[in-house]
């Protein structure tokens, strides 16, 4: 049990709080409620180029990581399709820093030319090397806006278009900021050796001062149900043939969540998932498979993408994984398989949140989604999910028409 307090400063920023003192160490967690969801269709990659822009000097500290770094802590951030996440870890008796620098930076960001080059050129070049530089790096870009005609999450978090990032303005940046990063739009999550008390002051003397900003509304466009399946076919020059397969489902909140979460374990809950056990071991069709679902907080996808053996036809490969899903619903599904996939969602879980950085995470996404106690339930909502449960999402969502396919091809093998 992860015991919490919470409260809201006159602002807007939500605050939580969880003392653990086998721990020396504090983690903040800042979590800002935008994410490339957010971002304009002509101008993308806004939201993932501020995961940069915050480490580039806030108004009144011209140097983020250092102070922190000589006070013995550490941090990182990450953008998703919904939200971004900035954390770090500190020594108790250095708290304090952490929260000067984290304030710092959601007052004010340094907003000049020469920070938003810097950053520019980073993020061009992790463009070019997660997505061109690699093998299969362009799978993503052309699969969600197979997926998505409508709604943002049909481009990447990094952006759509190199276009996109090389012409952002540094008014179009500024504009973003105050739009977005404000304390009335973030969550604070303490966890680690830190007294609610001292949490609290703290909280009020660092973040109190700033002011509640306008954030601009959030009116993102439904997409439609997909009535008819999607299908591509590109050509790389890849070790081997690959297939990706996609079907829409419901949002992170929605009452199918777990169960679609189950169903991708009995799929590809490692080497004993079905997907694996059938199409790699037994069948050698693919080298390697695995499904997951996307997690997003609207309605998201289940993605299957497996790497065929050479000399597979991938018509073949793909009618495969459709027969294991089919045969997920028409064979019984034996108590020790459901129980097995259970007790790793939970041994997982469980060792995640021994985590003080997991934690502080973890509390600020379920107080997102409107329940921090969520961090507390988790478990046993999945342990709910019932053979029932699994066959009716399964019967809802994995039909034809509701699936999207790139098969991506190797032109290797022609050589």
């Amino acid at each position: 049990m992860i015991n919490y307090k919470k409260f809201i400063l006159e602002n807007g920023l939500r605050v939580l709080v969880h003392e653990d003192k086998s721990t020396p160490l504090v983690a903040i967690n800042i979590l800002y409620d935008v994410g490339s969801r957010d971002e304009d269709q002509t101008m993308t990659g806004l939201a993932h180029l501020f995961e940069h822009l915050m480490f580039g000097g806030s108004l009144n500290i011209p140097d983020y990581d250092t102070p922190l770094q000589l006070v013995g802590g550490e941090n990182n951030a990450f953008t998703s399709n919904d939200i971004t996440n900035y954390y770090l870890t500190v020594p108790s008796e250095n708290i304090e820093t952490g929260f000067w620098l984290e304030s710092d930076r959601m007052l004010q960001l340094d907003f000049s030319q020469k920070n938003l080059e810097t950053q520019r050129n980073v993020v061009i070049e992790e463009f070019n090397q997660r997505y061109f530089n690699q093998p299969y790096g362009d799978a993503t870009l052309k699969m969600r806006p197979l997926a998505y005609k409508v709604h943002p999450y049909r481009w990447p978090t990094i952006g759509m278009d190199l276009a996109h990032i090389k012409g952002i303005e540094l008014e179009q940046v500024k504009s973003f900021f105050f739009s977005h990063y404000a304390p009335n739009n973030a969550i604070l999550a303490l966890t680690g050796n830190i007294e609610y008390d001292r949490a609290y002051k703290l909280t009020r003397k660092w973040f109190g001062p700033i002011e509640k900003r306008a954030i601009r509304s959030r009116n993102l466009p439904v997409e439609p149900q997909q009535t008819e399946a999607r299908i591509i076919t590109v050509e790389r020059d890849v070790p081997s043939t690959a297939l990706y397969k996609v079907w829409h489902v419901g949002p992170r909140n929605g009452k199918d969540f777990y169960t679609l979460d189950l169903i991708t374990d009995l799929l590809a809950g490692g080497e004993s998932g079905r997907l694996y056990t059938k199409l790699v071991r037994e069948k050698k069709l693919f080298s390697e498979i695995n499904a997951y679902l996307s997690a997003d907080i609207d309605p998201g996808l289940i993605i299957v993408q497996g790497k065929l053996m050479k000399g597979i036809d991938i018509q073949h490969a793909d009618e495969s994984i459709n027969e294991v899903i089919i045969d997920l619903q028409k064979e019984e599904i034996t108590k020790d398989e459901m129980e097995k996939v259970k007790n790793k969602f939970e041994s997982s879980t469980v060792f995640s949140n021994t985590s003080i950085l997991n934690k502080a995470a973890n509390l600020s996404f379920c107080e997102l989604l409107g329940n921090p106690a969520l961090i507390n339930n988790e478990v046993d909502l999945y342990r709910n999910v019932s053979h029932g449960m699994v066959i009716e999402a399964l019967e809802k969502y994995f039909i034809p028409t509701n699936c999207s396919t790139i098969n991506y091809m190797s032109t290797r093998q022609e050589k």
